[in-house]
């Protein structure tokens, strides 16, 4: 009876704080909330009030954006001076937990208390929870208590194979923050070009930021399909400056990634001294997809000469605690051939050229270390020997987290099986151009738990947070990176705040995410636009049929037709529940679209056979 009882008692809490979700529609969901009987109204006569001035800088961005929004100007103080008036009050606390945040709200007051981080997650969960009715704004009087799961909560932007505008780096900055996220790794050397100024190099960005041809045809392909039209660009110190600061301002960090010893062809297109061999080179930057066999050579000195300038002058750049250094698939042919690398090989004792990797790696780690920071790579750095105090970024797949954390090494989880935005979310034939594999799908990113239950409890904890990467090969626009991005920035930003069991499919995809692109769709930003909720590409076997569907949209339109062509306005709107009867022998096949409130359509037609 006991257990019944408890049962029943976590089944009604859980339904409750679903219901809470559902009319707060916050993304992510908090991690505590309790409704409570009333509303708080927001009016010309509301006071803004700071306790301080971390806590005055959150109030300010409330007061811009209630006057943006809305149009409403509210006084700015420092204390309650009208008890009879309504009031939202910042108050700054320096909490055990960091990230935290208490909102309670009740029909007079409204208070939001936390360290820095957690008054700015609060006031970014006031904001989503605003809601105009008529002429009012107004809010449910609330209690919630809310703290990320995962520390590192973020995305990579690679601009190696192509490169965006700062404005847009901005905007996914502010993205980011809006959705609790606060790490932005931004990919800044490729084997196709390098995109930040070192002054000491300039050849870095003089040549090395700039390739001959750009590969148009996919990712597999062979040479076939340059563009043959010269391509690249740089970011300057200035630049870089302006979005590390732009971040810190909401709660995001900048790691930034400089790639070695792979991936470093436009290095050594600039310095080709740095490669194997007495006389290496010439070499150009990177033309076509794929991984090459030119890597900074192990062996010279002047190779760890040139690293530690370079990331001397990152690091003045970036104050993030982490820099992130690659380390991903790396060849090891030059290296094989080398006299520099085989004789530091043999200096070093070291067994292999994989065990030079290492070497590599743990020598650039030193320098790191030693300069207060520590380093981040992808899951290779495990081969031949994990430098000490490094956290691994685990790509390849799931079990190469799981190996880093029982080495007891802190991990970022990134399986390219879940998280990587480069991968198609539809149909191939229906979707933009993009890698040759991976199929990484809103729910599937949703779904997806970054901490292996094959880990014991103390080896979960190594878990510190999850990835989602944006490889650009395919991206040669800024609005193709927000197509590949949004909605499934939401979705990760839930997996990466919420806990498991305050995740809910039903209540994110079919009552809070809707609202959310309303919002996404009133902006010049571009989105995938999903399919009709309640209808996915599948077969129905039966011969009577009640089909519900749901817009993936506020405010959006569904059309369908049974006639096996693509959905388009002339067909038939839904309204109500569709309703169908097979004769004897019949088959259909129902097709439908989803056209937004600003006139985009769902990706492709969502499409459903009906056999008797």
């Amino acid at each position: 009876m006991k257990y019944i009882l408890i049962c029943f008692l976590f089944y009604t809490v859980t339904a409750y704080s679903q219901i809470a979700n559902d009319v707060l529609g916050v993304i992510p969901a908090p991690a505590e909330v309790t409704l409570k009987k009333g509303n708080f109204l927001i009016g010309s006569n509301t006071q803004l009030v700071y306790s301080d001035s971390k806590s005055k800088k959150k109030a300010i961005v409330l007061k811009d954006y209630l006057l943006k929004a809305y149009g409403l100007k509210l006084p700015l103080l420092d204390r309650i001076t009208n008890k009879q008036a309504s009031a939202i009050v910042f108050l700054h606390q320096e909490k055990s937990d960091r990230e935290a945040y208490s909102l309670s709200a009740d029909p007079l007051n409204l208070r939001i208390s936390g360290d820095e981080a957690g008054l700015f997650y609060g006031l970014q969960t006031l904001m989503q929870m605003i809601k105009k009715e008529g002429t009012k704004l107004q809010l449910p009087c609330v209690e919630i208590y809310d703290k990320p799961r995962f520390a590192y909560r973020g995305i990579m932007q690679d601009v190696g194979y192509h490169i965006y505008p700062v404005s847009f780096i901005k905007s996914q900055i502010e993205m980011l923050s809006r959705y609790k996220m606060n790490i932005y790794h931004w990919h800044l050397t490729e084997d196709h070009g390098w995109r930040i100024e070192i002054k000491k190099y300039p050849k870095l960005t003089s040549i090395g930021a700039y390739r001959a041809s750009t590969q148009i045809s996919h990712y597999v392909d062979s040479l076939n399909g340059q563009d043959h039209l010269p391509y690249g660009g740089f970011y300057t110190q200035e630049e870089i400056k302006e979005v590390v600061a732009f971040a810190a301002e909401r709660q995001v960090t900048v790691i930034p990634e400089i790639e070695l010893p792979g991936h470093s062809v436009a290095a050594l297109a600039a310095y080709p001294e740095l490669a194997c061999g007495d006389h290496p080179g010439p070499f150009k930057v990177a033309e076509s997809w794929g991984i090459f066999e030119d890597v900074y050579c192990a062996g010279k000195e002047n190779t760890f000469k040139f690293l530690e300038d370079v990331l001397t002058e990152v690091m003045a750049l970036f104050p993030s605690p982490y820099i992130h250094i690659g380390g991903d698939e790396c060849p090891k042919k030059r290296w094989e051939a080398c006299t520099y690398c085989q004789q530091r090989i043999k200096s070093e004792k070291l067994k292999n050229e994989y065990e030079l990797q290492s070497y590599f790696v743990k020598r650039i780690e030193k320098f790191v270390n030693s300069k207060g920071r520590k380093i981040i790579g992808w899951d290779e750095i495990l081969e031949g020997g994990l430098a000490p105090n490094a956290t691994v970024m685990a790509w390849r797949n799931i079990d190469e987290g799981i190996k880093a954390a029982q080495q007891n090494h802190d991990v970022v989880m990134s399986p390219m099986s879940h998280v990587y935005f480069d991968f198609i979310q539809g149909k191939r034939e229906l979707e933009p151009l993009a890698i040759g594999w991976g199929y990484n799908t809103l729910a599937r990113v949703y779904a997806y738990d970054p901490v292996p239950e094959v880990l014991t409890a103390t080896q979960k904890k190594h878990i510190i947070g999850v990835e989602a990467a944006i490889w650009t090969e395919h991206m040669d626009t800024h609005r193709k990176v927000e197509y590949m991005l949004y909605p499934r920035l939401m979705a990760l930003a839930e997996v990466a705040w919420s806990l498991p069991e305050r995740k809910d499919s039903v209540s994110f995809f079919e009552h809070r995410l809707p609202k959310h692109l309303l919002q996404l769709d009133n902006t010049d930003k571009i989105y995938r636009v999903p399919g009709p909720i309640g209808i996915s590409d599948t077969t129905l076997t039966g011969s009577v049929f009640k089909i519900a569907l749901k817009v993936p949209v506020e405010g959006a339109k569904i059309y369908y037709n049974f006639e096996g062509q693509d959905a388009r306005e002339t067909d038939y709107l839904y309204e109500r529940p569709i309703e169908i009867i097979l004769r004897k022998g019949e088959k259909r096949q129902l097709k439908s679209v989803v056209i937004t409130p600003s006139g985009k359509r769902s990706a492709n037609t969502s499409t459903l056979f009906i056999h008797p």
